[in-house]
């Protein structure tokens, strides 16, 4: 059965640092009616959100499986709680209300998979979790609600597209800051071929890469890339040999991306970012504000679904949990306002 840890009001009570004459966001959070909610199905409350002025559903994925499949580090099923805490602690202001989101949760897997578990365990865990993305991202999409997902492998990205191509009957397009393409050969379910999966399915029909790096991906995946008609701006291009400014290759991007006439998925591994905690960590990476631009050029140039980010890992933190609780909180919540103004401003 999917494993779905939902928030309700109260959850907030020790997580929203009150002061008197202010009002932070997780104040006006709103939350799912669990009275409504029977199994799985939590369609109803989502529309009952939907009806009281959300917009977004932001929603964690606790799991590490997908990156350790692909033979990464663990440790992604540790970023929604502190990201979701600090974002929560920001004002609610004219620049923002909190009852513009509604908090749903957690998705888990629901077999606890060992530390110690082999490459095709963790790969046949992988594909399981997809199934429950699946199940309750649809619904999301169906209630008329962007999702913005936090934590989790990147293998997830195959569950997003999947949910939004079966509700909107027809394929999306993608946008993804990355090193890597996880467009990999599909040889099981990990955190490294998302996309290449999604891709098979039919999920996926346009899929552009910022930020690759031309020497973090095989040139079998390369080809993968050129075949399926992918297309690149490599970091080096962009931050190391400044052939072209970022501000032209997201005018290029989001030119495509609206050509296609689809959906975009924005999709972004933090593993881009500089000395962000993640299973694939980078000391040479795109600046944060870069990361933050990135989001909000996208969200308000194109028809964006959702906003996916992908790989954050705490405990990877160089300096320790702590640190890497409060980067990660930090750096995420800068993101995800980025994508509320951006949508904030294609809509008004």
């Amino acid at each position: 059965m999917p494993m779905l840890t939902m928030f309700n009001k109260a959850d907030f009570a020790s997580l929203v640092n009150r002061r008197d004459g202010e009002t932070k966001l997780g104040e006006q959070f709103l939350f799912l009616d669990k009275a409504s909610i029977k199994h799985d199905d939590i369609s109803s409350a989502l529309k009952h959100a939907a009806e009281q002025g959300a917009k977004f559903a932001i929603i964690g994925i606790s799991e590490d499986i997908g990156p350790r499949a692909n033979l990464g580090r663990g440790g992604s099923d540790d970023a929604f709680t502190p990201s979701i805490s600090q974002f929560a602690n920001l004002q609610s202001n004219r620049f923002c209300q909190g009852d513009l989101c509604v908090v749903i949760g957690i998705i888990s897997p629901d077999n606890l998979i060992a530390d110690n578990a082999d490459t095709a365990a963790l790969r046949h865990a992988t594909a399981a979790l997809d199934l429950q993305v699946i199940t309750f991202l649809s619904q999301i999409f169906a209630a008329g609600l962007e999702p913005i997902v936090i934590g989790g492998g990147h293998n997830n990205a195959f569950g997003l597209l999947t949910a939004a191509k079966q509700t909107f009957n027809q394929p999306m397009a993608a946008v993804n800051l990355d090193p890597h393409s996880d467009f990999r050969p599909r040889e099981g379910r990990h955190s490294g071929n998302g996309f290449s999966y999604a891709a098979a399915n039919g999920a996926l029909d346009h899929y552009h890469i910022l930020g690759l790096h031309e020497l973090k991906n095989s040139e079998a995946t390369l080809e993968q890339l050129s075949l399926f008609g992918a297309s690149w701006h490599t970091f080096q291009q962009i931050w190391v040999r400044r052939e072209i400014s970022l501000d032209s290759a997201l005018s290029q991007i989001c030119q495509e991306l609206n050509n296609t006439n689809l959906p975009v998925g924005l999709e972004l591994d933090v593993d881009a970012i500089t000395k962000m905690p993640s299973s694939a960590s980078t000391f040479a990476g795109v600046p944060l504000l870069d990361a933050c631009h990135y989001v909000y050029r996208v969200a308000k140039q194109c028809e964006c679904a959702y906003l996916h980010l992908a790989e954050a890992a705490p405990q990877c933190h160089e300096a320790g949990l702590s640190a890497g609780y409060r980067d990660v909180g930090q750096g995420i919540s800068e993101l995800i306002y980025s994508y509320i103004q951006g949508r904030q401003a294609r809509l008004s």
